[in-house]
């Protein structure tokens, strides 16, 4: 990036050395005053042009507006490069389209999220939590999102990624996977389908707000991974409305997994219970143990839960609305 913004005022400079050469060889031959190879020639313009004086100074008026013309022009050309080099090396905020190609154009086998709206943000920190390289790419250049994910040094690309060249400038042909997540579902099949076009063996990660659709293009586009916005937040809502202490719902096929957050208060029928004796009878796994500032990914099934303690369970609606009255009175141990 930095050199094509100087490549033109340096290649012009080449040109109006060469260009010099050959004109003050032809003058100054002509002149009769000494005679020059071109190559010497080539070498006097370009010492004039720093104020180095290789040969005398002519008598000859055309050949003294020479002299004077050629620096003037060199160090013009040279300080237009300089200038704008300067600028795209010390002031990122001035050029900072550019600054944003330029780094994704580093990054290989990464993930490109197109749509930086509150989905997208979610996705893309998500993502940056599992150690993974993202590119975004939004329509919109004052969108509100966009300054944060800039600022945990994430390439943004502004424009419409339904185009080639901006997909392109996200780097897609090295990309490892791409999530299109607008709220169009169109625009995100179309998305979709050009990432394929231009890297066939991208993974794309579809959102489509109907599940029929989603379902349909799934299966037509080669699409397996395409979520359906509506399909994935109804059991979250279903759930919630029976009142069970519900953290997260989701489907696996045709089975409903709930997932939930229980504490232990002192008065909870869970105090002094085996973990390993609650799961047998109550059907649950436990898939988190919190005491303190200790958290258990892998909790030991022996663990006698105390006062305090939280754990984090996968369970039925009917087994979650039974632990919710554990924990909030006490059963008699008949």
């Amino acid at each position: 990036m930095l050199f094509r913004e100087f490549r033109w005022p340096l290649l012009l400079f080449i040109i109006s050395v060469l260009l010099g050469g050959l004109v003050f060889d032809r003058l100054y031959t002509h002149a009769d005053l000494h005679s020059l190879t071109y190559v010497e020639a080539v070498y006097v313009v370009f010492a004039l042009i720093f104020f180095e004086q290789t040969v005398p100074f002519p008598s000859i008026w055309y050949l003294q507006a020479f002299f004077f013309i050629m620096p003037i022009l060199g160090l013009g050309l040279i300080a237009q490069g300089v200038i704008s080099f300067g600028v795209m090396l010390f002031n990122k905020s001035a050029r900072e389209g550019e600054w944003q190609v330029a780094l994704a154009s580093t990054y290989k086998d990464h993930v490109i999220v197109a749509g930086i709206g509150r989905l997208g943000l979610r996705i893309v920190q998500q993502l940056l939590d599992f150690g993974e390289e993202v590119v975004g790419v939004e329509i919109d250049p004052h969108n509100e999102f966009s300054r944060s994910l800039m600022e945990r040094k994430v390439p943004v690309i502004f424009g419409d990624a339904t185009h080639l060249d901006v997909l392109s400038q996200a780097g897609v042909e090295r990309a490892g996977v791409i999530v299109p997540c607008t709220e169009n579902d169109l625009t995100n099949l179309e998305i979709a389908l050009i990432a394929r076009e231009l890297r066939p063996i991208i993974r794309v990660v579809l959102r489509m707000f109907d599940q029929e659709v989603a379902q349909r293009v799934a299966r037509g586009f080669n699409i397996p991974t395409t979520f359906s916005t509506s399909a994935l937040a109804a059991p979250a809502f279903a759930a919630a409305a029976t009142r069970s202490d519900i953290t997260h719902a989701f489907y696996v096929g045709e089975q409903l997994l709930n997932l939930s957050e229980i504490p232990v208060s002192p008065a909870s029928a869970l105090a002094g219970q085996r973990l390993r004796d609650l799961e047998r009878r109550l059907d649950f796994t436990v898939v988190l143990h919190r005491r303190g500032d200790q958290t258990d990914l892998h909790p030991d099934p022996e663990i006698i839960l105390q006062p305090g303690d939280q754990i984090i369970v996968f369970a039925s609606l009917d087994v979650l609305n039974r632990l919710g009255q554990m924990t909030r009175w006490p059963v008699s141990q008949s």
